[in-house]
Formats: C-alpha cells, sequence, structure tokens
C-alpha cells in the first residue's frame, strides 16, 4: 500500500498539482500557491516521499514516486470529480512529472515542466558521454556533503551558482530555506535515482497541452535541452526566461506566474 504524501493546498477550482525539485519541499511553490490560488485554482504543492512529512520510499525509484504521485491525484479527484490535474513539475520533479504522464496518461489534462528533463546530461551527448557525466554530476553534488558540509551550507552554497543575474532576492533566500531543510540522505538517494531516468522515447506519446519553461541562465538544466525536448513533444510550447537560471519560479514568479496562468487560460483546458 502507497502512502498518501503530505501537500499543502488552497483555493478551489481546477487542480495544478506542483512537483518540486530534488532540493525542494512543498514551500518552494509558496508564490504559485497564493498566485494560482487567486486565479481561480486549486493549488496543491506536494512533498516529495523522503521530504519534509512523507515517507520515503524504498527502493527509491521514479516508478515509486510516480506511484506516489498517482495516489495523491486519484485523492485529489475524489474531491474533485475526476478529469485529472494539471502537473506542474520542476527539476526533479518534472522528471516526476513525465513518468506520471507515461505511465497513467489518465490522469493528467495539462503538463507544465520547467527547468527538467527527459535524461540527465547534455543535450548532444552520447550515451557513453552521458553516462560519464551523470558520474560526474553525482560526484560534484556530493563533494560537499562528503567534504563535512551540513545542508544548511550547502544551500547558501548552492543558490548562488544555479541563479541567474536577475534572479529576485526574495526568491533566492526561499530557496536557501527550503533547501536547509533536505534531509541528506534523502538527497543521495534522489541524485541515485535521477541518474537512471530516461524518459526521451515518451516524449512522442504525450498527448495533452503541454508549456516548458527555461530559464536562460539555467546551467543545471541547459536550454538547449529544454528545446530538444520541446521539438520531441507534439504541439508543446518552450518559453525562456531572461536573466533567469534553475530556479525560475522563485526568481522571476510573476513572470513565471503569468506564463502559466496564459498557458492555462486557453480554450483547450477543459474545465
Amino acid at each position: 500500500m502507497t502512502l498518501l504524501p503530505t501537500f499543502t493546498t488552497l483555493g478551489a477550482g481546477p487542480t495544478i498539482l506542483m512537483l518540486h525539485d530534488i532540493l525542494g519541499g512543498h514551500r518552494a511553490f509558496a508564490p504559485q500557491v497564493e498566485s494560482f490560488a487567486a486565479a481561480g485554482y486549486r493549488a496543491v504543492a506536494w512533498d516529495m516521499p523522503g521530504y519534509g512529512h512523507s515517507v520515503p520510499i524504498d527502493p527509491y525509484t521514479f516508478k515509486g514516486l510516480a506511484q506516489s504521485c498517482s495516489v495523491l491525484i486519484e485523492s485529489l479527484m475524489q474531491t474533485k470529480g475526476g478529469g485529472g490535474v494539471i502537473l506542474l513539475g520542476h527539476g526533479m520533479g518534472g522528471m516526476v512529472a513525465l513518468e506520471v504522464a507515461a505511465r497513467r496518461p489518465e490522469l493528467v489534462r495539462r503538463l507544465i515542466l520547467s527547468g527538467t528533463c527527459a535524461v540527465a546530461g547534455p543535450a548532444d551527448a552520447t550515451d557513453a558521454a552521458r553516462h560519464s557525466w551523470q558520474r560526474d554530476y553525482v560526484a560534484e553534488c556530493l563533494a560537499p556533503l562528503e567534504a563535512g558540509l551540513d545542508m544548511p551550507a550547502l544551500a547558501q552554497r548552492v543558490v548562488p551558482q544555479v541563479t541567474g543575474p536577475n534572479a529576485l532576492p526574495e526568491g533566492a533566500a526561499l530557496a536557501v530555506h527550503v533547501m536547509a531543510q533536505v534531509h541528506p540522505a534523502t538527497y543521495r538517494r534522489a541524485l541515485d535515482a535521477m541518474v537512471g531516468f530516461d524518459r526521451r522515447s515518451s516524449l512522442p506519446e504525450i498527448h495533452v497541452p503541454t508549456l516548458l519553461i527555461g530559464g536562460e541562465a539555467d546551467t543545471t538544466t541547459a536550454p538547449a535541452v529544454m528545446r530538444q525536448m520541446a521539438q520531441a513533444i507534439a504541439g508543446s510550447s518552450y518559453v525562456e526566461l531572461p536573466g533567469v537560471g534553475h530556479l525560475q519560479h522563485l526568481e522571476a514568479p510573476d513572470d513565471y506566474d503569468g506564463l502559466v496562468l496564459n498557458f492555462l487560460a486557453l480554450p483547450s483546458l477543459l474545465q
């Protein structure tokens, strides 16, 4: 039996379920919860298994994460009357969203992918080069912990590295606070899961309206990776925020929320 993950919710209307990144939690979407609820949506932000008060899963795989997310969606739909949710995923949360869309497409009515990828690594890498890049990436991410830093100190180091020159200072500060709460054991397990993720073959099977949002200065998920993914999803739209890095929703929340709400206002969204 899959336990229901913890989440926060605000507002009423079509449900937007927001899935955070590897160094995140439900509070990472605090600006969006308020903005989307005020716009007439039921805004829901989860804590991925192992984050916040959500129970960890074992093994820690995208299959298990997608199952946990699907259980949450089904629970939300019981109170809403079915029809699926608008699924918004950032970073690792975007990978979970892709996994849910592949395994349980009936649960997703629209898809928003932000600073994420269908497989970790450079857009034009060979499989061998990609595997090498993934090993180096994990080692680089874990090096500060291996050197004795705790998660709050890691957050202070990481946020300036992943944000762009136009990042809102308040958004960066919130990112530091959220990242500091992540359990190091969960962070390690999530990194291991990410390097084995590959949903490139599933992208052409996505048949719901899809918006991709990238950051011009994102060095974690390069714009070229986002553009390549958009080309593989028929009818999708890709928008790039100037001067913004990996934390698009926190660095430029007004612009980000406007993009999402404009996308959701298109007439193909079934009410």
